[in-house]
């Protein structure tokens, strides 16, 4: 039975991922935008509400001068790797809240090339914590990794199996950036970037755009035949003694990540098990965060992540297909837009019209999941 204060989405947009010097952060945000609105059937004068989100590319309420003077409410996120869950959930909240029965949720970022320019200030740090090379997150993500790896007994192949497995899907998705498969003999081989991690098990500052229009209750039935219901959409930050990227120090007992209380939030308020899932996004900036990420959000225990690469099980047509866009290993990551690119692949796979590999079986239940600096994590539930 449907409730009128469910949020559904009913259109999808996306500006490919990678590097085009031709266009700006902004073109690439109007793309996504005006893709979005012609799949769910509306012109811009129709949204109600919008939110939008961008790392270093520009305003997005600027976008209005694009699109159309209407006057609408415009809300500018800005929450690290959370940004675009983050526009999601603004959005979602405002329809449920009465503000409109349409709303838009945009991201976009334009980063140049080499790692990320982070400031130690910014993040509640002194100049000492950069000047241990640890602001450069490969380090951290390293660290955190080769820890993960000796707890639980997985191998270092483990890694590459995550990052063949996302250039292997990455290959048969038109959005993606990096479209040419790797064994996983190339990717161990490839230049040592921070031990266990190399190269290829890391990905790139990026560029590209997502958005999505969100309707409220019967209005999304009148828009989209098959519209993917927001069944829950979780947001947590650290808890005191966790050991996250810019939280410099590790306690001796037990702790627990954000991304843990984020996943149990979601699944409780959806009425659903990690079991149900059937087709998931996780966040991987490197193969080590998405091994970890497998276990901390439920979808298997710790030390299970190993077998189940091996055993294909977390490939496109396998019981937990992860990441079948490829993730941000293929897609690379501009940090506006990453999130929403999980909800575009996530939507367009339960609609049964994925751009590139199509989960078998007309999956049914979908999961979204991001992890970032200082210690946040969101998590989302999509049902149809």
């Amino acid at each position: 039975m449907r409730r009128t204060d469910d949020v559904y989405v009913v259109g999808c947009g996306m500006h490919p991922f990678g590097r085009d010097e031709s266009v700006t952060g902004m073109d690439m945000a109007e793309r996504a935008i005006r893709e979005a609105l012609a799949d769910a059937g509306v012109a811009w004068e129709d949204i109600g509400y919008a939110a939008g989100g961008s790392d270093v590319s520009g305003k997005p309420d600027t976008l209005v001068g694009r699109l159309g003077l209407t006057g609408v409410p415009f809300v500018n996120v800005q929450n690290g790797c959370a940004t675009g869950a983050s526009t999601v959930l603004t959005v979602a909240n405002a329809l449920r809240a009465g503000e409109a029965s349409l709303g838009l949720a945009v991201g976009f970022d334009k980063h140049e090339r080499g790692a990320f320019h982070v400031s130690a200030a910014r993040y509640g740090l002194g100049d000492w914590y950069a000047e241990t090379g640890m602001m450069l997150t490969t380090q951290f993500f390293a660290l955190k990794t080769r820890r993960y790896l000796y707890e639980h007994g997985i191998s270092e192949r483990a890694l590459a199996m995550v990052a063949a497995r996302a250039f292997r899907n990455g290959s048969h998705h038109p959005l993606a950036w990096r479209r040419k498969p790797l064994t996983e003999q190339e990717i161990l081989d490839s230049a040592e970037v921070s031990p266990p991690l190399t190269q290829y098990m890391f990905c790139s500052p990026g560029q590209g755009s997502a958005a999505l229009v969100l309707a409220l209750g019967d209005r999304a039935f009148d828009l989209c035949e098959r519209p993917v219901r927001l069944a829950s959409l979780a947001f947590r930050t650290r808890r005191f003694g966790s050991f996250e990227v810019f939280s410099p120090w590790l306690p001796p007992g037990p702790h627990r990540s954000p991304s843990v209380d984020a996943a149990e939030a979601v699944f409780r308020t959806a009425g659903l098990r990690p079991a149900d899932v059937q087709v998931a996004q996780l966040q991987d900036t490197d193969s080590g965060s998405e091994l970890i990420h497998l276990a901390e959000t439920g979808l298997c225990g710790h030390g299970e992540q190993e077998a189940l690469l091996a055993a294909g099980d977390t490939d496109a047509a396998g019981r937990i297909p992860i990441n079948t866009d490829g993730g941000c290993l293929a897609g690379g990551e501009p940090v506006g837009a990453s999130g929403l690119r999980q909800f575009h692949e996530v939507v367009r796979q339960l609609q049964g019209r994925a751009p590139g590999l199509q989960v078998p079986g007309a999956p049914r239940v979908g999961f979204t999941h991001v992890y970032g600096a200082p210690g946040i994590s969101a998590c989302s539930v999509l049902t149809v």
